[in-house]
């Protein structure tokens, strides 16, 4: 299984130069986060008076905040905090997407007209503005970040597999799985799923790059992760106050949001083209 794997990855890989940089991007960002205590034995939360806005240097490689603290090992764990954001909050939107998506294609009728018009309500909202709406009456906090961002952003899950299981649940292989006596939660996961699985997969990455663009902007904003824990966003937010004297306290925070965004991106639309039999040469 592991060998099948690996051998398909180097089939893809060399025709696929957007994945490959996509993959280089978010898993050195990615492994970059979880060593960082390997990376640096600096905490990044330390104050250190003596070393306030310290250019890049041998002993602060990207330098100091106006606090002294280091900005390479912030980054490294606040990468922690986004890369953590996206994943629980694109986990939880995914799950609602689907299990709404295949109830409202595979039952129809009232169910489907329930869950739709509830879609079409919340897509009504822009998001951005509706996550602003409900934080500002929750305590700014990393877990109702995560949360929120999830039950705000599954109405394109929900539809995209709500279209891939309306062209499903007639063909053969579910209306054997019916004749046969299977109950109607192994025909939605067993033999719809799998099958409705590939635009998931595209959304789900791409949607990691959002939920992070989403937490970034909250806590620049100061309505996500609050200090003195380190967050790419509020990195932003505190590097403008001094971006003219100390620009490096914009510029990597900066950076590493662009970097990882681009990288999901890139992911997100090679695996549509690899997933996707009508966008094959």
């Amino acid at each position: 299984m592991r060998k099948a794997v690996f051998s398909r990855l180097r089939r893809l890989l060399p025709g696929h130069g957007m994945l490959a940089a996509g993959l280089l991007l978010v898993g050195g960002i990615s492994l970059a986060s979880l060593f960082a205590p390997y990376l640096t034995a600096l905490d990044p939360t330390a104050l250190d008076v003596n070393a306030i806005l310290t250019p890049p240097g041998a002993r602060h490689l990207l330098g100091t905040d106006a606090l002294g603290r280091d900005v390479l090992a912030r980054l490294l764990y606040g990468g922690r905090v986004s890369l953590w954001v996206g994943f629980v909050a694109v986990g939880l939107s995914v799950s609602i997407g689907l299990f709404l998506g295949l109830c409202a294609g595979y039952f129809g009728g009232l169910v489907d007209e329930g869950i739709m018009r509830g879609v079409d309500v919340m897509l009504c909202f822009p998001s951005f503005f509706l996550i602003l709406a409900v934080i500002a009456f929750l305590t700014p906090s990393l877990t109702n970040i995560m949360v929120v961002i999830g039950l705000t952003s599954w109405m394109g899950v929900a539809r995209l597999v709500r279209a891939e299981t309306l062209t499903l649940r007639g063909r053969e292989f579910v209306l054997a799985a019916r004749v046969s006596g299977m109950g109607v939660p192994g025909i939605l996961f067993y033999h719809i799923l799998p099958n409705a699985a590939a635009p998931v997969l595209v959304s789900a990455t791409l949607g990691v790059a959002g939920a992070i663009l989403t937490e970034s902007s909250l806590s620049f904003l100061g309505l996500g992760v609050q200090p003195p824990m380190p967050s790419w966003g509020n990195m932003l937010m505190e590097g403008k106050e001094v971006l003219e004297v100390a620009p490096w306290l914009s510029i990597f925070p900066g950076l590493a949001i662009l970097f990882t965004v681009l990288g999901y991106n890139l992911i997100g639309e090679s695996l549509r083209d690899i997933l996707d039999p009508r966008l094959r040469q």
